[in-house]
């Protein structure tokens, strides 16, 4: 929401369902679980150190046995007590800043495993003094968003802790009938204690050889279902990550305006630059030619009108005619990459206008009830333009389907093709510029372009920007 998002569709995850469970983004998620069940079980510490800490004061008091009193004076009892309810306060107050610090690593830990880039919180501001201080951490509801965050994930946290016990103790359970010969290779006479392997639902007791292939069927099950259940549990931590961990939604709702106006500022800056240089570059020199030409031809006039060389006149007044023709042809298309005046008619006649001019067959689809904003328009009208532009020189497309539609206040623009695919914003096709000019009027652009193709490419925007 309010930022433009460019998505690619990696080729490697385009995979069937029942394959998904070999493929390497299975890995990382049983690694994201692997790193995120001791960081999960971080917050049964504080429970840990209150029960130590009452557990200490109860032997002081009372001793190891009810029935001897301690030999401690009643002054090291009080000072004890004192000294835990301190501990305790300040475990207390310092809580939200350490939840701070983990939800930072949880953070990392998943833009680094599975691609899920979590906005960070605005920093805790604080003046000078430690009764400023204490009143910024008691009052930091990011950081008090983060306890609950560890509170929540318990669940969570089994669940990644089951995913890590099923890939671990099957792949184990997988070894047992290769290893077996190795190490049981005792006489017939000999009887040695059974061989345990740990299963969800038990463990089994394993003698003989061919028991080993119980262990290998449990082992095979328990590896194909430790993937799902990996990414059932980073889903979720994902989810809770999203809305605990993250700015909160009228901070991040600040923080979208912020970008939206700065890209608002760029682009009118770019566009009066580009607006500059093609106006120096452009109509300034052809009428500048003009001038000069109408000046020489004023030249070869008398003083009295009596003309000196009519044939060296003609050829200047033609040259000023072409010149004033071509400043005027530049001035139109500079008028049109303002605001073109197809757009005058609606939206539906300016995506015709662009599907009857491109060099390769275009369907066009326009289904919008309500007229959107005049920005929104030029904004669709552009991103559509340059989508058929690329596709034209990229794509080696046959044919390509321009499809537009209104839902709800939204407006959706999709550009698909069946060409080659590989569209990239990284590679410099004009899709970053597509991303920043929607994000704008606080809409976005996702792209799915695997290589081979097809490509398709959605631009969404508000219809009341």
């Amino acid at each position: 929401m309010g930022t433009a998002r460019a998505v690619t569709a990696p080729a490697t995850d385009r995979v069937p369902g029942r394959l998904a469970a070999f493929t390497a983004r299975a890995v990382r998620e049983l690694l994201f679980c692997v790193l995120q069940v001791p960081l999960g079980l971080c917050v049964l510490a504080f429970p840990v150190v209150l029960s130590v800490s009452l557990l200490g004061l109860t032997l002081l008091v009372n001793g190891s046995y009810p029935e001897q009193r301690p030999a401690h004076p009643e002054w090291a009892v009080s000072v004890f007590g004192a000294a835990i309810i301190v501990v305790l306060l300040a475990l207390l107050v310092l809580t939200p800043r350490i939840a701070r610090g983990l939800g930072a690593v949880h953070r990392r830990l998943a833009a680094w495993l599975l691609g899920e880039r979590i906005a960070g919180p605005p920093p805790i501001r604080h003046g000078r003094g430690p009764a400023r201080w204490l009143t910024a951490t008691l009052r930091d509801r990011p950081g008090w968003r983060a306890v609950a965050y560890q509170l929540v994930k318990l669940p969570v946290t089994v669940s990644e802790a089951g995913a890590v016990f099923l890939a671990v103790f099957g792949l184990a359970n997988l070894t047992y009938p290769f290893w077996w010969h190795l190490f049981r290779n005792h006489p017939a006479n000999v009887r040695l204690s059974p061989v345990v392997a740990v299963t969800p639902f038990g463990s089994l007791r394993i003698a003989t050889f061919p028991g080993t292939f119980a262990a290998l069927a449990a082992g095979v099950a328990m590896v194909l279902a430790a993937p799902w259940l990996a990414r059932g549990a980073s889903s979720a931590d994902r989810w809770l990550m999203r809305g605990l961990l993250g700015p909160g939604r009228l901070a991040q709702r600040v923080a979208d305006l912020e970008h939206t106006r700065a890209l608002a500022v760029d682009d009118s800056a770019a566009m009066l630059r580009r607006l500059e240089r093609n106006l120096h570059d452009g109509a300034q020199i052809r009428l500048a030619t003009l001038a000069m030409s109408l000046g020489m031809a004023k030249e070869k006039l008398g003083d009295d009108g009596e003309v000196l060389d009519a044939a060296a006149v003609r050829e200047l007044v033609d040259a000023a005619h072409r010149g004033a023709k071509d400043a005027l042809s530049e001035l139109r298309s500079l008028a049109r990459g303002i605001h073109p005046p197809t757009l005058d008619n609606g939206l539906a006649d300016a995506l015709a206008t662009l599907a009857a001019g491109s060099v390769i067959p275009v369907e066009l689809d326009v289904d919008v009830p309500d007229r959107p904003r005049p920005a929104v328009e030029t904004i669709a009208y552009f991103c559509a333009a340059e989508l058929l532009a690329n596709a034209a020189k990229h794509s080696s497309a046959n044919k390509i389907k321009i499809r537009a539609t209104g839902r709800e206040d939204a407006l959706l623009l999709q550009v698909s093709d069946d060409g080659t695919g590989g569209a990239d914003p990284a590679r410099g096709s004009g899709l970053a510029g597509l991303a920043q000019r929607a994000a704008v009027v606080d809409g976005r652009l996702d792209i799915v372009s695997p290589p081979g193709g097809p490509t398709r490419i959605t631009v969404e925007l508000p219809l009341r920007a």
